[in-house]
């Protein structure tokens, strides 16, 4: 260990940007043997373990850095599935640069910090090629079902987690696969689909049911959920896109991010598309303009210029140093041709008959720091100009949708943001027996909260069905 003074943070090699512009597939290739173990060896195994508190899920990381670091393997793996249910997936998408690398001690130092995310996505892969990743340990039987609403990272942590104590698990979801966003959010680039149905299938033989294309609202009740479970957690992400707000933004001249990356990635899943969504929803040979400054705006960047777009450029009204995106993801998307305009915001999509021709674009200059301590945006008067495009693509995030109308339950309380809201210590709703996790609870976030709130969530789920019956054992 201690290695960081003679060894140089390093990174699995990238494919070169002209064959990444071609295809889906993920851009790393998989870290060697060698050089994960040079890079795990390069922890300072600091008393205080910053990239640990930086990590939502509290991964132990100088320990299975330590024992990647000396070749024990399978070690390592036990060490980091303990606190995460999906470690690839994290090792992937986690925007590590913000978390865990980002709280490193050696990268405060100024040596960079120990690539943490490859080689926690090289630990887990090497499991799952020795055959060391064991199917779910299912507990004794508690005798007690719980209804888990929303089939993404927070209801599949939390299944895996009560499939562990014992308790019966049905997760319900509108969609017709497995995985929430990690499917059809998420292009193949970042995570292959593969990753995802491996996970899955684990679940599957670990006896969890999975009943897809349904609605609560649509096919059942939350009441009637709550009947047939002992206790039900509200898992269901948010799926509402901001709207853009300009002249010329209305229904059909701009382009919603989701809808945008579920073709694309469902094309990539080999499903049949209608010709005529197929065509509105491509960037093929056209000039794509893309408004926010996300990691779902990079998706849809890099999604477009593998789809053979003819430029892409994103619009952002802050500068680098303070969009909310990963700056990684930002370097990916220039090395492959995207073009940033940074301190330009839309003021409207100017249009030809039907079709979108240009993006009138304010030029925007940094005021005083807001709420959240970001410098404010502010227009410079009279400095604007127009941006030609054919496609426009709105990432300006997403939002909750009316769950206590869509799910007639009234008693479900909400906040002014629409988010589900909780106890803080349980997650347990206004709902006696009823749960929530993930983003439907704390707003848009990322994958690796998702996740913890539903570990957490199960946890809590476990404790007040064991509750209910040590009251009603002694009632009887």
């Amino acid at each position: 260990m201690l290695r960081f003074i003679d060894t140089d943070q390093s990174r699995p090699d990238k494919r070169s940007e002209a064959e990444r512009r071609t295809d889906f597939a993920e851009i790393y290739n998989p870290f060697e043997d060698g050089p994960a173990k040079s890079q795990a060896s390069r922890c300072s195994q600091c008393g205080v373990p910053f990239c640990q508190s930086g990590c939502p899920l509290q991964n132990n990381i100088p320990d299975w850095l330590k024992l990647a670091a000396e070749g024990r393997m399978r070690e390592a793996y036990l060490v980091s599935s303990a606190t995460s249910t999906m470690p690839e997936v994290c090792g992937r998408i986690c925007p590590q640069d913000r978390l865990c690398e980002g709280a490193c001690v050696i990268e405060q130092s100024g040596h960079g910090a120990v690539t943490i995310g490859s080689v926690e996505q090289y630990i887990t892969e090497t499991a799952w090629a020795e055959g060391w990743v064991e199917p779910v340990r299912i507990g004794p039987d508690r005798g007690a079902s719980v209804g888990i609403i929303g089939a993404g990272p927070a209801g599949l942590a939390a299944a895996e987690r009560l499939r562990e104590a014992g308790i019966a698990v049905t997760v319900y979801d509108r969609y017709d696969r497995v995985g929430g966003l990690l499917i059809y959010g998420i292009p193949g680039f970042k995570l292959d689909k593969s990753v995802v149905a491996r996970r899955v299938e684990r679940l599957q033989e670990a006896g969890i049911e999975f009943r897809l294309n349904f609605e609560v609202g649509r096919d059942a009740s939350l009441e009637a959920l709550r009947a047939q479970h002992s206790a039900i957690l509200i898992a269901t992400g948010v799926y509402k896109a901001r709207q853009l707000a300009c002249p010329g933004a209305g229904e059909g001249s701009v382009v919603q991010a989701l809808d945008y990356l579920t073709q694309s990635n469902r094309t990539g899943l080999g499903d049949t598309i209608d010709p005529s969504s197929l065509d509105a929803l491509s960037a093929s040979g056209r000039n794509v303009v893309v408004i926010g400054g996300g990691d779902t705006a990079m998706d849809c960047v890099r999604t477009a210029i593998r789809q053979g777009a003819k430029s892409v450029k994103c619009l952002y009204r802050r500068d680098r140093e303070n969009m909310p995106g990963s700056a990684r993801e930002v370097n990916h998307a220039e090395e492959e041709g995207v073009e940033f305009v940074w301190l330009s915001a839309p003021q409207a999509v100017l249009t030809k008959g039907d079709a979108v021709s240009a993006v009138r674009v304010q030029r925007m200059k940094l005021g005083d720091p807001d709420a959240s301590g970001r410098r404010s945006p502010v227009a410079i008067e009279g400095d604007v100009y127009d941006e030609p495009a054919d496609m426009v693509i709105s990432a300006l995030g997403f939002s909750p949708e009316d769950l206590p109308v869509m799910f007639d339950a009234p008693g479900l309380e909400v906040s002014r943001w629409g988010t589900v809201e909780a106890d803080a210590d349980t997650l347990m709703t206004a709902l006696d027996g009823v749960f929530v996790a993930g983003d439907i609870y704390r707003g848009a976030s990322l994958v690796v909260w998702a996740m913890r709130d539903g570990q957490d969530a199960a946890r809590s789920i476990t404790a007040y069905i064991d509750n209910r019956m040590q009251v009603l054992g002694a009632a009887e």
